[in-house]
């Protein structure tokens, strides 16, 4: 029997989750250095540390003793904190990756980077509206696009996103709304951009494009925003207001969970 969509995403995320949960025991639990039979030799701004061959990039730094105080965040692959900038072995090409879903190989370079610098536009899109002629105001080096697909092979969440450039240089921002949906912003694609696109805040800009005007409106949320602005609710959210935070966190954990 076939498995849904929803099925092979959720053992992806469990598989993701028991790997990091047992390469990560080196790290949390003081296994015995003995108990570790495969070493390898990685170089973290410059200096050799020896860690165990199974841990991430993440992973590795803490065994060697740094602490992270910025740069990391669900440690899953799906916040796109820990952006990393790495060479192998013998190869002078700058690879990209984040820090958590990468494993260490023998004789690897790594520099964490603190964040992509991208300054984020500010618009009304009720007044501008949502044509081509809007993006070209805010975005204007996305028509620089030469279709090189170098930030395509640098996305961690293998989206298409020179094929969501192109899409959006041709108006549609259906298929590239749809189609940047997954993006976690970690900025990678910017940083190998030739064309400086900012990637990730043009995505975001035509996600909301699409959503104000290429969607009809849902009778349903126009149904439970009258609700609220005539105060529905106001009783229920007095309640809450008043609970402490272990009421809060018991209602949390016993909430109604809709699948489909």
């Amino acid at each position: 029997m076939e498995k849904t969509l929803e099925e092979k995403t959720s053992e992806r995320f469990l598989d993701i989750m028991e790997r990091i949960k047992e390469s990560n025991k080196s790290v949390t639990t003081g296994i015995d250095e003995k108990e570790i039979k495969h070493w390898v030799t990685i170089y973290i701004m410059g200096k050799a540390y020896k860690v165990p061959a199974d841990l991430t990039l993440m992973q590795a730094m803490e065994f060697a003793g740094y602490r992270f105080i910025r740069g990391a965040g669900c440690r899953a692959g799906f916040c796109g904190a820990c952006a990393t900038i790495y060479r192998k072995k013998g190869e002078y090409k700058l690879r990209t990756a984040l820090a958590c879903q990468t494993r260490v190989e023998d004789g690897m370079y790594l520099v964490q980077i603190p964040f992509a610098p991208a300054e984020k536009p500010v618009y009304n899109l009720d007044k501008e509206g949502g044509g081509l002629d809007v993006v070209f105001k805010h975005f204007p080096e996305v028509a620089r696009c030469v279709s090189c697909n170098t930030c395509t092979k640098a996305c961690p969440q293998t989206l298409e996103v020179m094929d969501c450039i192109q899409a959006i240089l041709r108006g549609d921002f259906k298929f590239a709304a749809e189609n940047s949906f997954d993006c976690i912003q970690c900025g990678l694609c910017s940083i190998r951009c030739p064309a400086e696109i900012i990637h990730y805040h043009l995505f975001q800009m035509v996600r909301r494009i699409h959503g104000k005007f290429g969607v009809p409106p849902e009778p349903n949320l126009e149904k439970r925003i009258k609700e609220i602005e005539e105060g529905k609710f106001n009783e229920e959210f007095e309640k809450l207001l008043k609970l402490s935070p272990e009421e809060l966190k018991e209602i949390y954990r016993k909430r109604e969970i809709k699948l489909d």
